[in-house]
């Protein structure tokens, strides 16, 4: 099986030299040149200024990495970069959700963390693995099933969830950095505070990004040690408010912010293992990729889980935690406390933790408005990287008061496009391109693409399947309301059913009559 897999992911490469194709699908011009680093003229006299100016700034975008310009070595950066990116603050209140919002005891907010993450593992770890093969982004990736067009919807899509995740991360470190300075820092500032520091990271790119997150996880993980302990006089072992299949609703809603939470990664998988050898083995990068998901997210969504019980035991917590200006930050301040001056200095470290985590959302983001033509294209990422952050700045200012449902809503409709976007691709790679592979040299060229058509539909298929299973506050599907008297969110389930049967029967009517 393993060597079936390393095989089905086997690129055709049928050119070689530094340069790629051209989105125009001329294979004799880089589209940006700016990526040939030997050629310091490269790009004209305009991004010859721009790389004088901003020397040390990343200038590559979605070209393709070519396999001479890889790296001999970096794998383990799957598992200590997503174990990064994940270990952090923002991490925290999703576990809080199980007992504070759908009324969940622990034994079952903590088995329905194991769970749902272990499924949305499977899907973010494939995705990885896409990246060495054929060197190109996840969004980019996404044109060989779901075409130029598709691709474009697609990254529109990605945009608005990126920017959804780094706003929740805004929020969420600007609160913690109030409770550290008081008063004297008001939230929108601390927000902004949070932004640059990202932005400063992102803004050089690749390797800066995974520097940043090779070494980050290691402090933030004893405070989330330390953070067990001192919370733990106010734990609550107490059942479920609910049982039977009202019980199993809460499990499915709560379930579906967690598989969220996880699958939101997919669509940006790839783009940090561009860089790892053609060769690389694609089994290694899932499993280094899905612990370096499942361990993290199930160690501090547990802890989040400990502190929503806690909750419930200490009014004063829950009084903080109901506060806009405050909100979980502070309760974890609060909990911090009792180490004096120590513990607010963790609390500072604890509030830049969410950098770690709103770095990938930044960068992708960039990268995806790229993906949306070649007018983006010939933009500089790092240009795309700060209007992004912009963007999540001045909403993180206005959503400040509403942490908590933005996280609800956000988190549970995230799987219902990004479940038909997984199982598309994934059947693409193992069914209709298990012999065949890929033809990188079409990445860019919009004529050999296929259509679309067939994955177009099953997409919509899948949506519309979670829309029949979803349950929102503000709207709850036919299927949705089958569990329980309040239902349950079988949202992202149907989407995988619906859009896996809708692909395997129009699929191959689309290689019958288009012929790719």
């Amino acid at each position: 099986m393993s060597h079936d897999l390393e095989k089905s992911q086997e690129p055709q490469v049928l050119y070689e030299g530094k340069i790629p194709v051209n989105v125009d699908g001329d294979s004799k011009v880089p589209v940006d040149a700016m990526t040939d680093v030997k050629n310091p003229e490269a790009g004209g006299p305009i991004k010859a200024w721009l790389r004088k100016i901003f020397m040390g700034v990343e200038l590559r975008g979605i070209e393709r990495v070519m396999p001479e310009d890889r790296q001999p070595k970096g794998v383990i950066n799957n598992l200590l970069m997503w174990w990064s990116v994940n270990c952090v603050l923002t991490t925290v209140p999703i576990g809080t959700l199980g007992p504070a919002v759908f009324g969940m005891g622990l034994r079952d907010t903590i088995l329905s963390i194991v769970g749902f993450t272990i499924l949305g593992c499977f899907t973010t770890a494939f995705c990885a693995t896409l990246g060495p093969k054929l060197g190109l982004r996840q969004m980019v990736i996404s044109r060989f099933s779901f075409g130029w067009w598709g691709a474009v919807f697609l990254s529109l899509l990605n945009i608005i969830t990126q920017i959804g995740f780094s706003v929740i991360a805004v929020i969420l470190g600007g609160q913690t950095l109030v409770y550290v300075c008081g008063e004297k820092l008001p939230l929108d500032v601390a927000i902004i505070i949070v932004s640059v520091v990202t932005l400063l990271i992102c803004f050089f790119g690749y390797d800066l990004v995974h520097k940043w997150e090779r070494y980050a996880w290691i402090l933030i993980s004893i405070i989330m040690c330390i953070l067990y302990g001192t919370g733990h006089e106010y734990y609550s072992w107490t059942p479920s408010t609910s049982s039977g299949a009202d019980l199993a609703g809460s499990v499915l809603s709560f379930g579906g912010v967690v598989f969220g939470s996880v699958i939101g990664w997919a669509p940006i998988a790839a783009d940090y293992n561009v860089m790892l050898p053609e060769d690389t083995s694609a089994w290694k990068v899932f499993w280094l990729t899905f612990l370096g998901l499942f361990i993290p997210l199930v160690f501090v969504e547990s802890l989040g889980a400990l502190y929503g019980t806690a909750l419930i035991n200490n009014p004063a917590w829950e009084t903080i935690y109901q506060d806009g200006e405050a909100g979980l930050g502070s309760v974890l301040g609060t909990s911090l406390s009792s180490l004096g001056g120590f513990g607010k200095f963790l609390v500072f470290l604890l509030a830049l933790s969410v950098v770690s985590n709103n770095v990938p959302n930044t960068y992708s983001a960039a990268l995806s408005i790229q993906t949306l033509g070649k007018p983006f294209q010939r933009v500089p990422r790092f240009i795309w990287t700060i209007l992004v952050a912009v963007a999540y700045t001045v909403a993180g200012v206005a959503g400040k008061a509403n942490l908590s449902a933005i996280l609800n809503n956000f988190l549970s409709i995230l799987s219902y496009w990004t479940t038909p976007f997984v199982v598309v691709l994934a059947l693409e790679h193992f069914v209709f391109r298990r012999r065949t592979g890929y033809n990188v040299n079409d990445y860019g060229d919009q004529s050999k693409l296929p259509w679309g058509l067939a994955a177009g539909a099953a997409g919509v298929i899948g949506v519309v399947g979670a829309v029949l299973g979803m349950n929102q506050t503000w709207y709850i599907g036919p299927v949705g309301k089958l569990t329980g008297t309040y239902g349950g969110d079988l949202g992202f389930e149907m989407a995988l059913v619906l859009t896996s049967v809708a692909y395997l029967a129009l699929r191959p009517m689309e290689l019958r009559y288009v012929g790719r």
